[in-house]
């Protein structure tokens, strides 16, 4: 199966102007931009056949091909990184059997998060699409609830049924944890969606054709629109293997993946 990696990276992003170009302070005390560290990241995964960084922004592209990477340019109308990973599948033909979505704002993304989606993929061709969720640690769960008593969008969290097919992904701390769970030392009930994804070029086509859904303006996450047309999306589970995972969203969170960057 050929599988190919695209990179959607956007420069009006309304959180974080820029974000791709974010400079973050490596462990030797250079820099790299977000959109650098991403690309370099993708190139670790096994058994990708090609790369593309996915922009509409000259800027970005600019600073993508310093780098050596190949880009796709693509629509500025795209509203979200599924619409422009579809947009670039269309606009440059690139033929694939697999779609990985691999969003710019995603560094620490470990190689094996991608691997399980591939593999769960190849073994179930009823999957169209697939999704990593990662189940939450003390300080991963202590980030998502610090950030919304202050008023502030954090990460993603994801609940699912019992065959792994999601339910919803919000932008809240579900499932609701009454106290007594919180302070009972077991396995924390809650799941960080990881902003990977992998498709089937038809689910990318379909997706292309929907209009933004309700509950995808509300919470302002592109995934919803799969659910609110009935396509199913899988969530893989994976196992962060002591390693701390967590998405540049605000302009705070370099402060806390330089942190993770200078322990590894």
């Amino acid at each position: 199966m050929k599988t190919v990696l695209l990179i959607p990276a956007r420069y009006a992003s309304t959180r974080y102007p820029g974000k791709p170009l974010a400079t973050l302070r490596q462990p030797d005390g250079t820099t790299k931009t977000l959109i650098r560290m991403t690309w370099e990241a993708a190139r670790t995964v096994p058994g990708i056949d090609a790369i593309y960084v996915a922009t509409d922004d000259d800027r970005i592209r600019a600073e993508a091909e310093s780098f050596g990477a190949e880009v796709v340019t693509t629509s500025g109308s795209c509203e979200n990184g599924t619409a422009r990973c579809a947009d670039a599948l269309a606009r440059a033909g690139i033929a694939a059997d697999l779609v990985v979505n691999l969003q710019g704002d995603a560094p620490l993304t470990p190689p094996w998060f991608i691997e399980a989606l591939i593999t769960a993929m190849k073994a179930d061709q009823e999957i169209a699409v697939a999704t990593p969720v990662l189940r939450c640690d003390a300080v991963t769960y202590g980030h998502f609830v610090e950030d919304r008593r202050k008023g502030q969008v954090g990460g993603t969290t994801a609940v699912f049924d019992t065959s792994g097919d999601a339910l919803y992904f919000s932008k809240e701390v579900i499932p609701y944890l009454p106290d007594g769970v919180q302070a009972g030392g077991g396995p924390i009930p809650v799941f960080h969606h990881v902003g990977v994804y992998a498709y089937r070029p038809e689910a990318l086509s379909a997706y292309a054709g929907w209009t933004t859904g309700a509950l995808e303006a509300l919470e302002g996450l592109e995934q919803l629109r799969f659910l609110e047309n009935g396509m199913k999306m899988r969530c893989v589970e994976v196992d962060a293997r002591g390693r701390v995972f967590w998405e540049l969203n605000n302009p705070a969170d370099v402060a806390r993946i330089e942190a993770v960057l200078e322990a590894t």
